[in-house]
């Protein structure tokens, strides 16, 4: 699937602009962390855009109607359950085994933290945004409460990461596409 597709996919099942600047975070996070692997930055980009595909339609029936969506686009297994196991013990049972699941599982609770951090400065600016500062607001539990750390604290340990590590390289990530996330500053 190329990304006009996902993205028109995307759009279709979501019309909200923090959901679509949401999967747009995780993609650009999920294309830098297969750039650093030297992975395929389009797939692991798509599977990112499309992670929350039923999220707004059918929230309670996350990932299980995204199966049906893309199995209806012909998508491919491993696309799809990628897709399915970032919601591992939350809404599936769809262990993260690659490591592109892994990374995606991880990094997608991370964006929504890293996300309510840009958003709660005065400048709005993500390019001058430091590590210490969302680790900071990481072990703050009523900040962004929604947020759940201890995923993300798992994910680290899948992937075999530093925490602060983790957040540095998807700030990185966000950085690439800050003016379509809005976080450029004023």
């Amino acid at each position: 699937m190329e990304r006009k597709e996902a993205l028109a996919l995307l759009t279709k099942y979501n019309e909200s602009e923090s959901l679509l600047k949401h999967a747009y975070s995780v993609e650009a996070v999920m294309r830098h962390f297969a750039k650093m692997n030297e992975e395929d930055e389009a797939y692991w980009g798509n599977v990112g855009l499309l992670h929350d595909l039923d999220y707004e339609k059918y929230p309670e029936m996350h990932c299980v109607k995204t199966r049906e969506i893309l199995e209806g686009e012909q998508a491919e297994e491993p696309f799809i359950r990628a897709i399915e196991s970032h919601g591992y013990g939350i809404c599936t049972e769809v262990k993260p085994e690659s490591y592109m699941e892994k990374v995606l599982y991880t990094i997608d609770e991370l964006t929504g933290l890293i996300t309510a951090t840009v958003l709660m400065r005065p400048d709005k600016n993500i390019q001058n945004l430091e590590v210490k500062s969302v680790l900071k607001k990481f072990k703050t539990a009523k900040f962004a409460a929604g947020v759940n750390r201890e995923v993300v604290l798992k994910g680290c340990e899948m992937i075999d990461m530093d925490l602060s590590d983790v957040i540095r390289h998807t700030i990185e990530g966000m950085q690439a596409v800050s003016d379509d996330l809005g976080f450029s500053g004023q």
